[in-house]
């Protein structure tokens, strides 16, 4: 195994563990304000504004990283204030406390995600910017799966919310060690290069093309939050359900990461569409469909969490600018940040109005980017 590999597959185990958390104590968010007496609205924008803040920080800590070259202490502070804002929500008594942490989660997801898709791009020239990217995602979609199914056993246990938010605290910790252990393995992630792969000058247009279509795509996915939301409040499920829905989509995003990581590295572009179309009909039969057609729904949201989680992230590997890679990635999902947000907003407001409405939103929103995806790639081969 070359050591850029190892490398990737570090990084994936660090997040591995970090998304257990994360993702366990998501599946329990929106149940949970909502017991706090926090209406749909206020549910979708904790959701939405967290991942808006995760995002529009980004640019920020990709900056901050470019220019101190203190990667590593950065990614440290980003993983402590995601990790740790999880178990703490057992402590929350009221709605506005537990909104404020849900956004201190997001915002140290923020600070720490650029600085490590551009570590990762380290190790693409020598295995594919997909499969790098895949490989990771995997194991980071793997740590999705578990953390609702630990949650829901503890709901099935007869276990509540703050016993989940409480034992989360064990993968956070091991999150944390593992990340340790990746900081003295690998002091500089660079030197893991045999070729340069950053190669544009600057910021081309096809880049902020690419960060349009990205933003459209990113406001009809929508947040888990809503989605458990629906699901707790309309009756389809009942409380340990909730979790084992999430834990589905991500299950599925496991396995289809792996294959478009394959595919993306031999068709390119084609693999992004297709993935982009099919997820784009996730909204009717989540938020119109009973049991069966909502899980088929968490299924093409799952193929929503691959795009958002290794394709595009593969797309900017493509077009990164030489000696600024953290602010690349920052900045690209600054847009896709500013397009969630909108897009939580608009779909809190539409679920309390027409569901109908809501879902003719998604659909149209997510449909505008592939247009904008093919022109970003015809300006890239342009600027090339």
């Amino acid at each position: 195994m070359s050591p850029a590999f190892a490398f990737v597959l570090l990084m994936g185990v660090v997040d591995f563990f970090g998304d257990t958390t994360y993702s366990g104590g998501a599946s329990m968010n929106g149940p949970f304000l909502g017991s706090l007496e926090a209406g749909a609205v206020i549910v979708s924008i904790a959701g939405g504004a967290s991942e808006a803040v995760q995002y529009s920080i980004r640019g920020i800590s990709g900056y901050l990283a470019d220019k101190t070259g203190k990667y590593w202490l950065i990614i440290a502070i980003g993983y402590a204030l995601n990790l740790l804002a999880v178990p703490a929500m057992a402590l929350a008594g009221y709605w506005p406390l537990a909104f404020g942490l849900i956004l201190l989660q997001g915002i140290g997801r923020g600070i720490r995600k650029p600085i490590i898709e551009a570590m990762l791009s380290y190790a693409t020239k020598q295995h594919g910017r997909g499969w790098v990217y895949a490989v990771h995602g995997a194991l980071d979609s793997a740590g999705r799966t578990l953390g609702p199914i630990v949650v829901a056993l503890v709901f099935f246990l007869q276990g509540d919310d703050r016993t989940g938010y409480a034992l989360l605290l064990i993968p956070a910790l091991l999150a944390l060690a593992a990340l340790t252990f990746a900081r003295i393995q690998f002091p500089a992630p660079s030197d893991l290069e045999q070729q340069r792969e950053a190669q544009a000058r600057g910021f081309t247009s096809a880049y902020w093309l690419y960060m349009s279509a990205s933003a459209c795509f990113a406001a009809g996915l929508m947040s888990f939050e809503l989605i458990a939301y629906h699901l707790s409040t309309s009756g389809l499920v009942g409380k340990t359900g909730v979790p084992l829905f999430l834990a589905f989509g991500t299950g599925i995003a496991v396995v289809v990461t792996l294959a478009l990581g394959k595919l993306y590295d031999r068709f390119g572009l084609p693999v992004l569409l297709a993935a982009t179309f099919v997820t784009s009909l996730f909204s009717p039969f989540v938020f119109l469909g009973g049991f069966y057609l909502v899980l088929f729904g968490m299924a093409l949201w799952g193929v929503g969490q691959v795009i958002q989680d290794m394709l595009l992230k593969a797309v900017v590997a493509g077009i990164l600018p030489e000696g600024r890679r953290n602010l690349a990635f920052g900045l690209f999902y600054t847009g896709y940040g500013g397009g969630w947000l909108v897009g939580s907003i608009a779909a809190g407001i539409l679920y309390q109005q027409s569901r109908i409405g809501l879902v003719v939103f998604a659909v149209m929103v997510q449909m505008a980017s592939l247009p904008l995806f093919l022109i970003a790639q015809r300006r890239q081969q342009a600027e090339q």
